[in-house]
């Protein structure tokens, strides 16, 4: 059994970690989160709530009023939890939020994802937000005096501004009484900011510390033992003993920027250093950057890269860049471009070039791309705070298709608040570096912030490669290295090659967690006696579709899986007994006594139904339509047997309740009945589904070479190479997989000498590095399974069999065991269907068979000779 708390001298999240990882609290995010939320939420966010329900209501130690800190990574999607605890937290009846920030630009930003429907980056649902069946409105207020109780009312300011409404008498400003008498949620979003008074150990004297920001929060927070203060930051100072000890038991969660880069949501950063001039590492970024245009164009992706061109200290600086910029782009020739091309030895832009050769593209129309892509209007200077102020929309907005902006040039005032997706390139135009002795060994400040600024260009920028691509918003080619989209995934630092400066910008990189100096690459090749083969020539692999959901053949409540009739609705007597505790006699068990009556639905006032269905959001005429699109109008939900005609309600209550039910306990009893059916239907509710037709596609289109990005020191280093060398059976040069996928290797191995290589004539056995992915049927979720076997019978009717494999360690088979049922229902398709494929005179049987796992191999040994064999 887990514990729930561990000593005094753990840090919260450390032990909120253990108790995840043995599934002490729960996964499942409640509707009224999900279902207001404009974005879809990533696993991490899920456990960022988890944590947040378990500790409000379940755990043992929760300190009052409440203090939780986040420490999570940049571009982690931070504000999004934010959204989502709001959400949660007007459920649990706050009504008044305090937001507060470092800096205006940041402030006004987080207004936009708060406020702005019409944003990109508003955070909630952009029809409406419905909470308890009712419409909730986001109200921005400057107090917390006669706000709307049925609204979320937020007050958005600087911890500065804060500081200064609470310490200077305005007229209509927050003061400290505002929080006396209410509770207040408050957020903090770059909360390292706050901490000044800690940091420096102010606290000590009683009299600077009532002064400082710090002490203005806290008073805020202690005024009431319902608050609750939610901070965020990725950047909290740690080293600092002070900071440790305040936040040790209110950290409940840390993701930092190293773990967001390894689960794939970020891009993978190069440093692309040449031995040039200014003018050739300008060029060189704008080769590269138009060239991630224009891959991306011609496989139908809308993508605008932009570059930030980084100046060293000062404004003036700045400006000498974009005016040679500028300068560069009006005398753009034909013989700048020949120069790189006939030089460079950097693969990125040999690439380059050798793209727009295949595309028919001369380097006169490419010099045309860039004049007109990087003209001076589409270029920014954001150095002066009064710029960034003026172009703020500009900045936010940047991965809008009306946003021209390619280039920006700055110095420092984009280092924190930055959210941008589209920023691909980032030049350091200056030369030099400013560290060794004049910091004792240790790294400069320039090289942390550029570091920094690194960090936050290295956002995802989400794209789909096909029409139902469910993982947008994560890397897709860490094992497929040398895919032309994998220029789309990486952010390039551009420098003079300058191998001091590069040695510690690299190291600076890699402790902040945006590099990772621990993976190999592995060169995963199919073999040449396979790709010369009649199989890998004419053969062909048989995948389904992903498609949308159409309900155009529903025409019930069953048809989405309600088929419950009968519903029970207890009136309550209010009688009772008071009875004498700690008297010797027999305990009196009061009973008091019930009867039971049952409507039908159709028996009932017609317009209790009507008000009931009006009260609830799911239900509203224009709604179900979607789902049962042959509906004509609201009576047939209330008459018709295949909605709610059929419909019970069996009331229990005593003889004097059941006789004078009223219309009100009815309106109650249907209202309850619709939540449990609207719960119901949503559960059932998909999107997406997988077909149940498999289509052929060509082996030789499907299984190519890879380069894979693998974990130094892993289990997945060493790849079989030796082993598999002299296995024609298997088609690629190693298997680069999990100790229990090389486990499989090895037992396919046994398989084939002792059971199989006298039965079929053809036996191959396929790793699947993602080369492609099935959908589940029920909701389209995509699966790639681990391995395909194909064997070829050598009976008269030559059947090609085509089998699913995929190994599973015991830890994660209840995980996946949706992958498990996925196969098996493949499987019982075909042999239900007959779903037999043929193409001219061959014929094909495609199988799923339940996991592999080595500590079970007979039993998959006895499975698959089973399937084999019907």
């Amino acid at each position: 059994m887990v514990q729930t708390s561990l000593n005094t001298q753990s840090w919260l999240h450390t032990e909120f970690d253990i108790l995840s990882k043995n599934n002490v609290f729960e996964k499942e995010i409640p509707r009224h989160i999900t279902e207001n939320l404009h974005w879809e939420l990533r696993p991490y966010q899920v456990e960022a709530f988890a944590r947040f329900f378990h500790y409000l209501d379940k755990y043992p130690e929760k300190n009052l009023p409440t203090n939780l800190f986040y420490n999570m990574a940049t571009g982690s999607g931070k504000t999004l939890v934010m959204a989502g605890l709001i959400l949660d937290l007007y459920k649990r009846g706050y009504r008044n939020f305090l937001f507060f920030v470092n800096s205006s630009n940041i402030i006004e930003k987080t207004k936009d994802n708060f406020l702005n429907n019409l944003s990109n980056k508003y955070l909630f649902n952009k029809d409406k937000i419905i909470l308890d069946n009712k419409i909730v409105k986001i109200n921005q207020v400057d107090n917390f005096e006669g706000t709307n109780k049925e609204d979320i009312n937020i007050c958005f300011t600087t911890i500065q501004g804060l500081h200064s409404l609470l310490t200077t008498d305005r007229e209509n400003s927050l003061t400290f009484e505002d929080f006396k008498d209410k509770k207040i949620a408050i957020f903090s979003d770059e909360a390292h900011h706050i901490n000044a008074w800690t940091r420096n150990k102010l606290n000590k004297d009683e009299t600077i510390a009532k002064t400082t920001w710090e002490h203005t929060v806290n008073s805020i927070f202690h005024a009431n033992q319902e608050n609750i203060m939610l901070e965020f930051t990725a950047t909290m100072d740690f080293d600092s003993k002070e900071i440790a000890k305040k936040y040790k038991d209110k950290t409940i969660y840390k993701y930092d920027l190293k773990q967001f880069r390894n689960d794939g949501y970020s891009k993978d950063v190069k440093i692309l250093r040449s031995d040039t001039d200014k003018k050739g590492r300008i060029l060189i970024a704008l080769l590269l950057n138009q060239y991630r245009q224009d891959i991306a164009g011609k496989l139908g992706i809308k993508l605008k890269p932009v570059i930030l061109f980084k100046a060293q200290r000062t404004i003036a600086q700045s400006e000498e860049n974009k005016a040679l910029f500028h300068k560069i782009i009006e005398e753009l020739s034909e013989k700048d471009i020949e120069i790189i091309k006939k030089k460079t030895n950097i693969n990125e832009i040999q690439r380059i070039f050798k793209f727009y050769s295949e595309n028919n593209i001369s380097t006169k129309i490419l010099i045309e791309k860039l004049k007109l892509n990087f003209a001076e209007n589409k270029c920014l200077s954001v150095n002066e705070e009064k710029e960034v102020e003026n172009y703020q929309k500009l900045l936010n907005e940047l991965e809008n298709e009306d946003n021209q902006i390619r280039a920006i040039f700055a110095v420092q005032k984009l280092n924190e608040g930055w959210d941008v997706l589209n920023l691909f390139d980032i030049v350091r135009v200056y030369e030099g570096q400013a560290g060794g002795g004049g910091y004792k060994g240790k790294t400069s400040p320039s090289t942390i912030s550029e570091a920094q600024l690194i960090g936050r260009g290295a956002r995802y920028f989400p794209f789909k490669i096909k029409e139902y691509d469910e993982d947008q918003f994560k890397r897709k080619f860490d094992e497929d290295l040398t895919n032309d989209l994998r220029i789309l995934e990486e952010l390039h630092f551009h420098s003079l090659n300058e191998s001091r400066y590069i040695a510690e910008l690299n190291q600076e990189l890699v402790n902040q967690g945006i590099m990772d100096d621990k993976t190999v690459e592995k060169e995963l090749k199919l073999k040449e006696n396979f790709k010369k083969s009649k199989f890998y020539r004419d053969g062909v692999i048989f995948v389904n579709q992903k498609i949308k959901n159409d309900y155009s053949n529903v025409n019930s409540f069953s048809d989405l899986g309600i088929n419950e009739k009968d519903f029970k609705q207890e009136i309550h007597s209010y009688k009772g007994k008071i009875t004498e505790a700690l008297k010797e006699e027999k305990y009196d068990n009061y009973y008091i006594a019930k009867e039971s009556t049952t409507m039908k639905a159709k028996e009932m006032e017609p317009h209790l139904f009507r008000n009931a269905l009006s009260k609830n959001e799911f239900f509203k005429f224009e709604n179900l339509k979607k789902y049962f699109p042959k509906l004509k109008s609201v009576n047939e939900i209330i008459e018709k047997k295949e909605y709610l005609g059929d419909v019970k309600i069996n009331f229990e209550g005593t003889e004097d309740d059941l006789y004078a039910l009223s219309n009100k306990q009815k309106f109650i009893a249907i209202l309850k009945i619709l939540n449990e059916i609207e719960g119901k239907l949503k559960d059932n509710l998909v999107d997406f589904k997988g077909t149940k037709e498999f289509n052929s596609k060509r082996i030789k289109d499907i299984f190519i070479d890879k380069t894979l990005k693998i974990e130094e020191g892993s289990p997945k280093e060493k790849g079989q190479e030796a082993f598999l060398e002299d296995k024609d059976w298997y088609v690629f040069n190693a298997n680069y997989g999990t100790d229990e996928e090389k486990a499989c290797v090895e037992f396919m191995d046994r398989l084939i000498k002792e059971d199989f290589k006298n039965n079929y004539k053809e036996i191959y056995f396929i790793r699947n590095e993602l080369h492609f992915v099935i959908y589940n049927f029920d909701d389209g979720q995509a699966f790639a399974p681990d391995f395909v076997l194909f064997m070829k019978g050598k009976n008269k009717k030559e059947i090609v069999y085509q089998i699913f494999i995929e190994p599973k360690g015991p830890h994660l088979i209840e995980k996946d065991k949706w992958k498990e049922n996925f196969l098996i229902k493949i499987k019982e398709e075909f042999d239900t269907n007959d779903l037999m494929k043929f193409i001219e005179t061959k014929k094909y049987k495609v199988i799923g068979v339940p996991f592999f796992n080595k500590s079970d191999e007979n039993k998959f040994k006895d499975e698959l000779l089973e399937v084999l064999n019907d």
